[in-house]
């Protein structure tokens, strides 16, 4: 499975964003769209998760105690209908560091609250490249009844293509995208430490096998000791056979 790393319309349609034409009316709706991140927000997009699938009676009092639990929320912010002022189901939530962002997307993900079992993904809108928002036709996810599905993200991965199209190294995971150089260079590194150790195990199970295929000076001693025993038995053994036949024909 993997991700996408900008945002193109067409591709998240597809199931292993291989499709090259809009298949809905909505896709070709958000190819033609001209959306423009927010500029207002204050909050930083690094630190910030969107999350969603919430119980429409869900509160911003019910959330955060879930993700404080990871570090410092800085802010929480519900969507709501401008009319009715009801929630629409999905929010936003702030921390004041990358760390406490990261592990409250690794964990709360499918968590159960309210009775709903929410997702937990990053914000997209500041971030990604192209973003297209759902109201636009665009997004991600979404449910098989509508027809309108979008894949390439942590809630409908693409899958594998057999080489359709060309993966990146980076995408091949989730959301690494997101990942600073500092990150990569650690994994770089890693990499290159298992390497050289698994260099260093095969010389040493070389240098031992050569060990066992090379006899020590006392091994080869005591073989040629053997061997000369082996060889005087014969020689014995052969002279004793000749005075016994001299016997037989003098008599």
């Amino acid at each position: 499975m993997w991700y996408s790393k900008e945002y193109d319309p067409v591709q998240v349609g597809s199931i292993d964003g291989t499709d090259t034409d809009p298949h809905d009316a909505a896709i070709a709706r958000a190819t033609r769209s001209d959306y423009r991140p927010p500029k207002h927000l204050k909050t930083d997009p690094n630190n910030t998760l969107f999350i969603s699938r919430l119980n429409f009676d869900t509160t911003e009092l019910t959330i955060k105690p879930i993700f404080e639990k990871y570090g410092k929320v800085v802010n929480i912010e519900l969507i709501r209908n401008n009319v009715t002022g009801l929630s629409q189901g999905y929010g936003f939530v702030t921390f004041d560091n990358p760390k406490s962002t990261r592990e409250a997307y690794r964990d709360v993900n499918e968590m159960i609250l309210d009775d709903h079992v929410i997702l937990v993904d990053y914000e997209r809108s500041r971030k990604m490249l192209g973003w297209i928002p759902r109201r636009f036709g665009g997004g991600y996810g979404g449910k098989k009844e509508s027809g309108q599905l979008r894949f390439g993200a942590r809630d409908r991965p693409f899958r594998d293509n057999h080489g359709k199209i060309k993966i990146q190294y980076e995408q091949k995971r989730s959301d690494v995208w997101r990942e600073d150089e500092s990150s990569k260079r650690s994994n770089e590194h890693s990499h290159s430490d298992r390497r050289d150790n698994s260099h260093n195990r095969n010389d040493r199970s070389l240098h031992r096998s050569s060990r066992r295929r090379s006899p020590t000076p006392e091994h080869r001693s005591t073989r040629r000791r053997t061997s000369d025993r082996h060889h005087h038995s014969d020689s014995k053994r052969k002279r004793q056979d000749s005075l016994q036949n001299n016997d037989r024909r003098h008599r």
